[in-house]
């Protein structure tokens, strides 16, 4: 009788055992350690926008009632700054000899701001994570904002910084997730522009004259979707 009841007990367990093992077997041919990572993928890059090198491609405005405003292409630039890996085997041929220089003669104090814009948007490729550009702010208590047009044509201005630093120093802004650079309804279209920058200055100090410089604004951007495109996929647009 014991002998039957002990054989009961090890069978019962073989057999519950066994159940638990075929429930865990992956009967789908999916690797569950390979959900999502497609997803993550990214190809990070950073690109340059704008060197600054021929001003008559630049502009900029304040009101009338403010002061004025000039431009001029400045020869110099930082020192710190590095140029990118591999950038004059993919076209880019720009030189990268001047700066852009700023002046703004305020007529009085006041919550005063002043644009400083290309003659057109400059549209960045992929999916734009970061903007950086190299800025002498002169030591001054101003702030320097970025204005850039999302996917559906919407602006949006991002706080890049204070102006309170002497000499070039790099400054750099995050895209927000928030902004929409792509959407699957239009695939022949995907990133944001570049429409200019605004700098807001401090009352206590808009007064007498203002010098700000600008050198080489560049991108960190997802280029994944464009590099691994299928060569035979078909092209939207048309």
């Amino acid at each position: 009788m014991m002998k039957r009841i002990i054989f009961s007990v090890i069978l019962t367990g073989i057999l519950v055992v066994s159940a638990f093992g075929q429930s865990s077997v992956n009967t789908t041919g999916i690797d569950p350690n390979r959900i999502g990572v497609d997803s993550a993928q990214q190809l990070l890059k950073e690109v340059s926008v704008s060197k600054f090198e021929d001003a008559g491609f630049w502009s900029a405005s304040i009101p009338q009632d403010q002061g004025l405003v000039a431009l001029r292409r400045l020869p110099g630039g930082p020192k710190e700054k590095k140029p990118i890996p591999n950038e004059e085997k993919v076209g880019i041929k720009e030189a990268d000899k001047y700066v852009l220089g700023v002046r703004v003669k305020f007529y009085r104090r006041g919550f005063n701001s002043v644009t400083i814009f290309p003659v057109r948007p400059l549209p960045i490729e992929g999916i734009t994570k970061t903007l950086s550009v190299w800025v002498v702010g002169r030591n001054y208590n101003h702030t320097l904002k970025v204005i850039i047009e999302d996917f559906l044509g919407n602006k949006h201005e991002l706080t890049v910084g204070k102006l309170n630093f002497m000499g070039w120093k790099k400054l750099t802004v995050a895209i927000p997730p928030s902004i929409t650079q792509t959407e699957y309804h239009f695939t022949n279209k995907m990133g944001i522009k570049f429409i200019g920058f605004r700098i807001n200055f401090d009352p206590m100090e808009a007064y007498g004259t203002y010098y700000v410089y600008f050198d080489d604004l560049r991108a960190v951007t997802d280029l994944f979707p464009e590099a691994y495109r299928d060569t035979d996929d078909m092209t939207d647009g048309w």
